[in-house]
């Protein structure tokens, strides 16, 4: 049997464990939030390494990429050197390829039909293709990397200004602790409506749940969320606040989607590779054998 393992910087409450078959092997995959303790991810790292197949590196992002530039977190990278034997994936590699073929399937659906729609991206930098994607099939985009990321209320709203703010921008964020670029521990609970205005204008939420969460105003009434990591108590929470379409990139296993992290270590286990070193066509080839399509479910 095969041992995928999510150490997470975010909340335990939203721990899971799934036993299922994939390409005819049995997979066990787990999702263990440490809180937002960097200690306690560091220890748990090292007390499974050699005994798990692939980890996944939740709650912090390992690297982003704009174009063909890649950053590095220093704190991630701090964490990931914890795993000597067992590969850990934070899902940049997967999201290229995934999210892109996600877009893809979506602008032309008969009942979604994503081209041309006004898209809110809450950040770019860590989904670049699916930035890429959306703006290739003529989708009217704002970026709210700034917004969400560094709560300075100014959007994005070309690939060309992301690209030029990355060069400038990337190379100092990266070197901050995550807690002040991204919501770990209890704060992933915790919901602040803040650019209301953003969200009105979008027909499209689209990027990573906790920041979309963040800042998530009283009513999304007819809104299209696009994203992945979701609960069912999350769930719950769109549906109250009006939104009628939940789209999440990763499929759900028992009731939740996991996160990017959780599926690019999942493939890497499959594929037997203990050097994580997937191409993006063995991830496209991947994810065409399972099967992998984009969970939809009209809220």
């Amino acid at each position: 049997m095969k041992r995928v393992v999510s150490v997470s910087l975010g909340s335990s409450k939203r721990n899971h464990r799934v036993r299922t078959v994939f390409l005819e092997q049995e997979v066990e995959i787990e999702r263990i939030g440490t809180d937002g303790d960097r200690k306690r991810l560091i220890q748990l790292i090292r007390e499974l390494d050699g005994l798990v197949d692939a980890f996944g590196m939740g709650g912090i992002d390992r690297y982003i990429y704009v174009n063909r530039n890649r950053y590095t977190f220093r704190e991630a990278e701090l964490i990931a050197r914890a795993a000597e034997r067992t590969p850990i994936l934070d899902g940049s590699g997967l999201k290229n390829t995934l999210e892109r073929y996600v877009v893809e399937k979506l602008a032309e659906h008969p009942q979604i039909q994503l081209r041309g729609k006004k898209v809110l991206l809450v950040s770019a930098v860590d989904r670049f293709g699916m930035a890429e994607a959306l703006v290739e099939h003529g989708c009217d985009v704002v970026f709210g990397d700034l917004m969400f990321g560094l709560g300075i209320p100014i959007p994005i709203r070309s690939l060309a200004a992301l690209e030029r703010l990355a060069k400038v921008v990337a190379p100092l964020v990266t070197k901050l602790p995550i807690r002040y670029l991204y919501p770990t521990g209890e704060k992933q609970e915790a919901v602040t409506s803040k650019f209301a205005g953003y969200y009105a204008e979008a027909d499209v939420i689209a990027g990573d749940f906790h920041f979309i969460r963040r800042h998530l105003p009283p009513l999304l009434a007819g809104k299209t969320v696009l994203t992945n990591t979701v609960t069912a108590a999350d769930k719950w929470l769109l549906k109250e606040r009006g939104v009628r379409l939940l789209i999440t990139t990763t499929p759900h296993l028992e009731g939740r989607s996991f996160g990017t992290n959780v599926m690019e270590a999942l493939l890497v286990a499959l594929a037997g590779d203990r050097g994580g070193s997937l191409s993006d066509s063995d991830y496209r080839n991947l994810i065409e054998r399972l099967g992998m399509e984009p969970y939809v479910e009209w809220l």
